[in-house]
């Protein structure tokens, strides 16, 4: 039987892979086109294409007999967790943890700072030719914080510490200890809202945290707080988030909406103060580099049975 590795890069192009002499494996290009590399009952390691969404995920696993592993590079995994039960048992699906830190990490730093020091109203003033002085908040003094204390959340606080953050406060889905301090769990988020000037949510998209922002999340910020969302779009309720930012108490920065993308005329376009960027946390030239070097690992430690590195979940 022909044991396949299904990868969305080429394999000449990914230093480090093993040899298929030496392990059997035979490496198939696919990047989610229309046509299969070869016959998806032979692969026993699939890499889902990156950024082509659920349907295009998803597609080839039905037919995956023989699959044993299942990479995303991605850190979410919502987009195959719906194909999981047509899987044999015992496959891994690992995600991309140490991929999108850095990347995401700067992106959320960037909507912070853009928001709160007017960069789109000085990026519309140069267009009109219009000199926009006066004070804006700055991000120092100011009260942080994390919703979804992961390697994304922790990236994001080791770059908010030159910042002179007031405090940074964290919390994940269960309490734990830090190098730099308390994790609080999600149960805690009540009582933390009120005294944040600044939300980030770096979350996993699941069942818990479906809708985690919603009417009552928002009621509770305090006036003049800006939500940043490098997350899910689903983890926020946007009609709620509109109806708060519609009557001006709080702003937002949005890396990822519901829906997604964002289609024409949906009223958060323009909703004053709204930053929009497009899902572009982790598609940055940081990307590439760090998708090979953990393909190139994975793919090592698959063939010598070794245990893998970020494995989420293994179906039974």
């Amino acid at each position: 039987m022909t044991a396949d590795v299904w990868l969305p890069v080429p394999a000449d192009e990914i230093a480090g892979l093993p040899a298929p002499a030496a392990t059997g494996l035979n490496y198939r290009f696919w990047d989610g086109g229309p046509d299969y590399p070869a016959d998806p009952a032979d692969c026993v390691f699939y890499t889902v294409p990156y950024l082509k969404g659920m349907e295009v995920a998803i597609r080839p696993l039905a037919a995956m007999s023989s699959v044993r592993v299942v990479q995303t590079l991605s850190a979410g995994i919502d987009h195959v967790q719906p194909a999981l039960a047509s899987l044999p048992a015992g496959v891994r699906l690992c995600n991309a943890k140490g991929v999108h830190e850095a990347s995401t990490a700067e992106l959320a730093l960037a909507l912070i700072l853009a928001s709160l020091r007017g960069i789109p109203g000085f990026v519309r003033g140069q267009e009109a030719e219009e000199w926009r002085a006066g004070f804006y908040p700055a991000l120092a003094d100011k009260s942080v914080l994390i919703v979804g204390y992961g390697s994304i959340g922790a990236a994001i606080e080791d770059r908010l510490a030159p910042f002179e953050c007031a405090r940074v406060a964290r919390v994940a889905r269960s309490a734990r200890t830090t190098e730099r301090g308390e994790v609080r769990a999600l149960t805690d988020l009540p009582g933390l809202l009120p005294d944040a000037d600044v939300v980030i949510l770096s979350t996993p998209l699941t069942e818990r945290t479906k809708g985690l922002v919603g009417a009552d999340f928002l009621s509770r910020m305090k006036d003049g707080a800006l939500l940043v969302n490098v997350a899910r779009g689903p983890v926020v309720d946007t009609k709620a988030l509109i109806a708060e930012v519609e009557s001006g108490r709080i702003t937002a920065a949005l890396d990822v909406t519901d829906p997604e993308p964002l289609p024409a005329g949906h009223p958060l376009w323009h909703l004053p103060g709204v930053l929009i960027s497009p899902h572009v946390g982790g598609s940055t030239s940081a990307f590439m580099p760090r998708a090979k070097r953990l393909l190139a690992a994975q793919v090592t430690d698959f063939a010598a049975g070794a245990p893998l590195r970020n494995v989420v979940v293994t179906t039974g």
